[in-house]
């Protein structure tokens, strides 16, 4: 067996592990996953580096390889700043193992990418590169770009103590959250399941609003919502239980941006 054969299925077998039906459903390409990077940066040179390698290289041959739409923002609000965030859909996991491999093999992204791929270590294009890969829950299966208006973005983790708090929140999420945050104004981009990377288990998941005083008026719409009061006060839901901690970043699109 391959290696990219290996990992695809072993990371489609974790699925199943973790989530029973719905990982089998995952395996058979019902639902996207997502590659989300952090690229952590240095003020300067690095910062114009990387978002013309975003957007003359890199988000036109994902698009050449039909990955669309692409999202790159800036960490506006939260720590480690200043990074960029790049989230890649795809769907399925394989065109995501194979991303940077494809990449290597297409001449148009090698000629364009020249600058930050082969920058020197007395001037490197970034300080660290961290990357995820996500499966999309059940209840939000594909990921929705928002209109093309002004839009800031709030990046989500959840972390949970143990995986069976993690099922539980994500189970919250497809039965009934989700449709909560849509009910009450919310507006999701996409919700995440960790397969892999750091501080697991977690999952992540965007929304997208106006202006950040549009942020603050929807969330104390959904946080004194009857249905959201009564499930977050179920016996195994409450956040003490089952959320470890919480990550809050506010992002911001970056021109070259396709969310």
């Amino acid at each position: 067996m391959e290696r990219r054969d290996f990992v695809t299925s072993a990371i489609a077998m974790a699925g199943a592990a973790l989530s029973g039906g719905e990982g089998r459903a995952m395996a058979q390409g019902t639902r996207e996953f997502y590659q989300l990077r952090k690229y952590s940066l240095q003020t300067g040179p690095q910062l114009a580096l990387t978002q013309s390698y975003f957007e003359h290289a890199l988000i036109p041959a994902l698009n050449r390889m039909t990955i669309t739409p692409v999202g790159a923002f800036k960490l506006d609000v939260g720590p480690e700043t200043p990074s960029y965030y790049l989230l890649i859909p795809a769907t399925s996991v394989e065109a995501l193992v194979t991303l940077d491999t494809r990449l290597a093999e297409d001449t148009e992204f090698l000629k364009a990418s020249t600058a930050f791929w082969a920058a020197p270590a007395s001037a490197p294009a970034f300080a660290r590169v961290e990357s995820s890969l996500m499966s999309a829950f059940p209840g939000w299966p594909k990921l929705v770009a928002p209109k093309s208006e002004k839009r800031i973005f709030q990046l989500r983790t959840y972390e949970s103590a143990g995986y069976g708090a993690h099922v539980r929140k994500v189970q919250m999420f497809n039965e009934a959250e989700i449709g909560i945050f849509v009910r009450t104004g919310l507006t999701p981009v996409f919700f995440g399941d960790t397969l892999i990377g750091h501080r697991m288990p977690s999952l992540t998941y965007m929304l997208t609003f106006a202006d950040v005083a549009d942020l603050n008026a929807k969330w104390a719409v959904f946080g004194s919502d009857p249905a959201w009061k009564e499930l977050s006060h179920r016996p195994q839901n409450a956040d003490a239980e089952i959320v470890s901690s919480i990550s809050n970043l506010y992002l911001s699109p970056l021109s070259c941006s396709q969310i």
